[in-house]
């Protein structure tokens, strides 16, 4: 089976396509499938994409789109469409020498060229939308695409009703069945003590990350805490712990950005404190974790469509961007972090949780490869 896959600009539109490529390699290999697997990734040569992908040992393909469509002005809009133009007869290139069965998608500025080039050469694509409202890229792409899965119900009626199907989120390897205290001790932390993940999604959250530098040694007095700073804020954050009472700098866990590790981070927490992109619709449901959520301000609402699902399902509280501090973001993990709360907010979570969303995809890509 020869797969290609695009999607990029953040982690959210990589890691549910790897952990598809772990399903397929699953379900290939338990029914003794002949012929090898295929895989090529077209993604920005820009993005951060590429270094996630070559990591997971996939040929990746950059073509060089900068930017996007979405909130910005003129000039870089017009750039942007100079772009994806050139970004296409790239595209096509690739499509026309790896010769994929079928293209799964995951949305973003640079999906748009690779989908259009397997449309014009006639190789179907599975459009998969990661969060509950689609983004302009995903809107655009509906029309050529032969099946969209989608991760809850609620997206059906972005699309036509007989292309979708609701698989869940695929999650990645290593969420579920791990071993709560054995995970902490991986970082260095105490097994039986409360644990606090803190992250701001692939490129870090700035604000998050200074609302929580000065909550810091209240929050330490209760919790340890694995903070995922994002690369900008790594240095900072380190030095703050530097600056910590021994007691408190033991509980104290920063990290620019977690590869491998992200899945026994989240085995370790008892709540979590993030923006609201598309992974927390599967991967806090997955590891059975109380939220608070913070979803970021930007021109666009994906974010507060899905915070907004979760907590309306009592599995996160929220916190406007604009009214993030140190006392409110203390304030609200103290409220979900009371034992009551807490073990509610984790049982919401669970029932949530979508384990075979990753198979589920692989068996549409399956189907549309063998037709």
């Amino acid at each position: 089976m020869r797969l290609l896959i695009t999607g990029g600009g953040t982690a959210g539109h990589v890691y549910p396509a790897l952990s598809v490529v772990e399903a397929l390699k699953k379900a290939r290999q338990a029914a003794d499938t002949p012929g090898d697997l295929s895989l090529t990734w077209v993604g920005s040569v820009a993005g951060l994409e590429g270094d996630i992908v070559r990591r997971s040992n996939i040929q990746f393909r950059g073509i060089g789109l900068k930017g996007g469509l979405r909130g910005v002005g003129p000039l870089a809009a017009l750039r942007g469409l100079i772009g994806l133009k050139i970004g296409f007869f790239q595209a096509i290139g690739v499509v026309r020498s790896t010769r994929p069965q079928v293209i799964l998608a995951t949305g973003g500025y640079v999906s748009v060229p690779a989908v259009l080039a397997g449309w014009i050469l006639r190789v179907p694509t599975l459009l998969y939308l990661p969060d509950i409202e689609p983004g302009w890229a995903v809107r655009f792409l509906a029309p050529f695409a032969r099946r969209i899965a989608v991760t809850m119900e609620e997206s059906r009626r972005f699309f036509s009703p007989r292309k979708v199907v609701v698989t869940g989120y695929p999650v990645r390897q290593g969420l579920s069945g791990q071993d709560k205290r054995a995970a902490r001790q991986s970082f260095g932390l105490e097994p039986d003590m409360r644990t606090l993940l803190v992250m701001g999604g692939s490129r870090g959250a700035h604000r998050i990350n200074m609302a929580l530098s000065h909550a810091l040694p209240h929050l330490l007095l209760t919790y340890q805490i694995i903070h995922v700073t994002g690369q900008q804020d790594a240095t900072l954050m380190r030095s703050l712990r530097d600056e910590l009472p021994s007691e408190l700098k033991r509980r104290y866990r920063p990290y620019g950005f977690l590869h491998d590790d992200m899945p026994m981070a989240l085995a370790a927490a008892d709540l979590v404190v993030c923006r609201a992109g598309a992974a927390v619709l599967g991967e806090i449901p997955a590891a059975g974790l109380a939220a608070v959520l913070i979803p970021y301000a930007g021109g666009h609402r994906d974010q507060e469509r899905n915070a907004a699902y979760l907590a309306a399902r009592g599995a996160a509280m929220c916190i406007d961007d604009a009214d993030l501090s140190a006392a409110t973001l203390e304030e609200a993990i103290n409220k979900v972090g009371e034992p009551q709360t807490l073990s509610v907010m984790q049982q919401a979570a669970v029932a949530l949780a979508r384990p075979d969303a990753a198979t589920a995809i692989a068996n549409e890509l399956t189907a549309l490869a063998e037709h």
